[in-house]
């Protein structure tokens, strides 16, 4: 009986272990995702892009020849196109390093393969588009709408994969979403609702399901898949069908823009800020994001197969926070986008944290913490460690 108890202990050990494990790696994948975004920005907005978007606070493109939800969706794609495709180079040398290569063959014609192939359509080019339409029609509330994924895949992991979902980690998972929208409520300001800006709302939200349904499906196929091989076959599709298959469309849509002109020119731009010592040239901030953006992915996928898709997806929730604080840090500090024209840090530019935002990222952290833990559990340890303790003999 001592022995099946000591062994059943270990296993329990074993289990948390691995469970906080999985948690550490799904936090970050949200850490990742805020150094993916920011580079994105700071990538689709020097060089050419800075051309390319002038006119475009006054609702328009001065010199893209196209609608402003046109220019939006192209340079949207394209972005994202661009990110993805040198996300998969990066995760296809990452795997070849490691002499995976074969079993990225092998896995991408198996039924996980096809599946995570299915995954990377609905998480990449559908998802990521209605998020684009969503913030060119609702701007910048689409955000936290977009952050309800988290709920999202742990109703999908418990409906389809019968993972944990109980009352205190659905209250955790509450306060993560309250916590977005406190971060997202810095973007509140005056709007008008309308037609437009209600099936914006609508839209982000489809964009909340695709992110969800590939973060509980893809979680559960990378538990029988190396989720290197499987963020790697996640990275190729998107990279593909985005770049090569749904930009090239919108172009076509568009009919006044050379795809392969501006293809070309998104990587141009001085290598270094002009004036500075500064690495400011697209292209560099390309190759970190997609670097980030592989890695993010990866942790994310095997992160939710560790611990579940509820509490993984609302770890990586953090990243409506992590993604303003790294672009405060990059295109705020670094690039110096975050002052005003004497020199003092600027709220209004949208690259300087609020006190509110710092204040929701601790709000977050009390709901991961909630999903992961239940507290009473610390009160009855501490108890049995009391009641263990032998008396003190005077």
């Amino acid at each position: 009986m001592t022995m099946n108890a000591t062994a059943t202990q270990l296993k329990a050990q074993q289990a948390r272990r691995f469970f906080r494990k999985g948690v550490i790696i799904a936090v970050v994948s949200g850490i990742l995702y805020g150094i993916y975004s920011a580079c994105l920005l700071a990538a689709t907005n020097t060089g050419e892009w800075a051309v390319w978007y002038e006119g475009y606070a006054d609702g328009g493109f001065i010199n893209l020849p196209v609608t402003f939800m046109m220019g939006c969706l192209i340079l949207g794609a394209l972005g994202s196109g661009i990110n993805d495709t040198i996300s998969a180079l990066w995760m296809l040398a990452k795997a070849a390093a490691k002499g995976k290569l074969a079993d990225f063959g092998r896995c991408l014609k198996s039924k996980p393969g096809i599946v995570m192939i299915v995954c990377a359509v609905i998480g990449g080019p559908v998802a990521s588009t209605a998020y684009l339409i969503a913030l060119t029609m609702a701007g910048p509330v689409a955000t936290p709408i977009s952050a309800l994924c988290p709920a999202i895949g742990a109703i999908i992991g418990r409906l389809l994969f019968k993972q944990e979902l109980n009352a205190r980690m659905l209250v955790g998972i509450l306060i993560c979403v309250i916590a977005t929208f406190m971060i997202g409520s810095t973007a509140f300001g005056e709007f008008t609702v309308d037609t437009q800006y209600l099936l914006g709302l609508s839209i982000a939200l489809i964009a909340a399901a695709g992110w969800g349904i590939e973060g509980a499906v893809a979680g559960f196929g990378t538990s029988v898949m190396d989720y290197e091989i499987g963020i790697s076959i996640r990275q190729v599709t998107s990279g593909i069908v985005t770049l090569f298959v749904l930009t090239p469309i919108l172009f076509l849509i568009a009919g006044q823009l050379n795809f392969f002109e501006m293809l070309s020119a998104a990587f141009t731009g001085d290598l270094l800020v002009p004036g500075t010592a500064m690495i400011g040239a697209p292209i560099v901030f390309f190759l970190i994001a997609g670097l980030a953006a592989g890695l993010s992915f990866g942790f994310w996928y095997k992160g939710n197969s560790m611990c579940g898709a509820a509490l993984g997806m609302a770890c990586n929730g953090a990243f409506s926070f992590w993604v303003p604080f790294f672009s405060f840090l990059i295109c705020g500090l670094y690039l110096g986008w975050g002052f005003d024209a004497q020199g003092a840090l600027d709220t209004s530019t949208g690259y300087v944290l609020l006190p509110i935002q710092w204040a929701a990222a601790i709000v977050m952290i009390v709901g991961i913490f909630l999903i992961a833990v239940n507290p009473l559990d610390w009160f009855r340890q501490k108890q049995r460690r009391s009641d263990a303790a032998p008396e003190e003999v005077d």
